[in-house]
């Protein structure tokens, strides 16, 4: 769940949407002999500090008893719910978002993500009538200062290689890892160069971050350094800058983690998972590298559920949302970091170096809206459209159209040998969605 604080996502929908989870995730009375635990956590946001004790309120009366771990990031909360052994986990955190949202995430025992079922009887049981516990049975609250050590220890124990002689500087994006990237980092042997890692409440994403990587690259040039991570606001996700200052986005880190577990005899079945949106420069490294590339649809849910299914153990998006499912059950913007430095420091090769394997072709994507949405995939002069625009392409490029699953817009994205190319096809592509589908 996430909206505007205090707005959409209000202390009184907080407190409700808790207890309800309580219900579900927790056993709350199933069964004697068992008090249930919920580990609760939250980035830097302002807004945060009140919904963490709606959160904490809802909870706690529904007879959970509650850890604290402060402000970490939301894969923090995904490992402890697991290292601790709660029932659930909460993450307050509107990731990338600007500062005035925030959101809720819940995960399960052992650190999972929510399936559709359980998020929908989660929905059912808010506001329904239920029993009180009372005198000992209310849920207690306690801080655990320590149990973000252990998440830190957990991600060192990782490492195939210590990052001892590389120079990189962090982009916390005044976010959740704040207080454990330039830490971390150092711990695995970098010397670190932290930037906007002082979160004050209302700083979060502010021209920072994942999707501001200005500074970063500024700040590699300046100190020299062999490369720049950038995390977003809860670091569920990382992007990167090489030593040169250009932009390693999450194909880039893809391949280069798809061919260092290939090496290692680690990458199960040859196989990594990509989303549809993923650069068909990315496709053609790996077919070069004589690695299989699974598509899915756009989100990191469908990234998860075709590696859950079929037993694969790297996927990931162009956002830098990777999950290395050997290690974590979500994405981890931490843990890719590590893995990607620790590449860098184990081949002795530069990261643009690395990078530069994958070739990226130009790509242009644009937001059609005010059009039906439902009516993409049928209708027939958008299908010409496309079919002439795929024949003018041939293998030098592709065409994707496809209806957003959070805005009310159709996206149409093209990638061709040239940007000149790509941006003719694209705008024409759009013209004819928007003539033939307007509302």
């Amino acid at each position: 769940m996430r909206g505007l604080a205090n707005r959409e996502l209000t202390a009184e929908l907080a407190l409700d949407l808790s207890v309800a989870a309580a219900h579900v995730l927790a056993d709350v009375g199933a069964f004697d002999g068992h008090r249930p635990k919920a580990v609760v956590a939250r980035d830097g946001r302002a807004s945060g500090e009140f919904l963490e004790a709606a959160v904490v309120a809802g909870l706690a009366s529904a007879g959970v008893d509650v850890i604290l771990l402060g402000v970490v990031p939301t894969p923090a909360v995904a490992y402890l719910t697991d290292a601790l052994g709660a029932d659930l986990g909460v993450m307050l955190s509107a990731s990338h978002n600007a500062m005035p949202d925030n959101g809720i995430k819940f995960f399960a025992r052992g650190g999972h993500k929510l399936d559709d079922a359980i998020e929908d009887a989660i929905e059912a049981r808010m506001g329904e009538p239920w029993e009180r516990p009372v005198g000992a049975a209310v849920g207690r609250v306690h801080s655990d200062a320590y149990a973000p050590q252990l998440y830190e220890k957990f991600l060192l124990s990782t490492l195939p290689h210590n990052l001892d002689g590389l120079t990189i500087v962090v982009d916390c994006a005044n976010g959740a890892s704040s207080f454990i990237a330039p830490e971390l980092y150092a711990s695995a042997g970098a010397t670190v160069i932290a930037i906007h890692h002082t979160p004050d409440g209302n700083n979060i994403n502010e021209n920072c971050g994942s999707t501001h990587l200005e500074d970063l690259i500024a700040a590699v040039k300046e100190h020299g350094a062999d490369a720049g991570i950038a995390h977003d606001g809860d670091a569920d996700r990382c992007l990167a800058v090489d030593g040169l200052g250009n932009v390693v986005d999450g194909d880039h880190i893809l391949a280069i983690l798809a061919e260092g577990m290939r090496d290692a005899g680690k990458l199960a079945n040859n196989t990594v998972v990509a989303t549809v949106m993923a650069n068909l420069g990315f496709k053609i490294a790996m077919r070069k590298a004589e690695i299989t590339v699974v598509e899915t649809g756009v989100g990191d849910r469908y990234v998860l559920e075709e590696m859950k299914a079929n037993g694969y153990v790297l996927g990931g998006e162009q956002s830098g949302h990777v999950v290395m499912s050997e290690y974590a059950t979500t994405g981890d913007g931490l843990l890719t970091a590590l893995h990607l430095l620790a590449r860098v420091a184990q081949t002795g090769t530069s990261l643009a170096e690395l990078a530069a394997r994958v070739e990226k072709l130009p790509q242009v994507l644009v937001n059609v809206k005010g059009v039906d949405k439902s009516r993409a995939e049928t209708d027939p002069v958008v299908a010409s459209a496309i079919a002439a625009a795929e024949a003018e392409l041939g293998e030098s490029g592709r065409v994707l159209l496809r209806q957003s699953g959070t805005e009310p817009v159709i996206r149409v994205m093209v990638e061709a040998s040239s940007l000149e190319q790509a941006q003719r096809l694209t705008d024409e592509l759009a013209s004819v969605v928007l003539a033939q589908l307007a509302l």
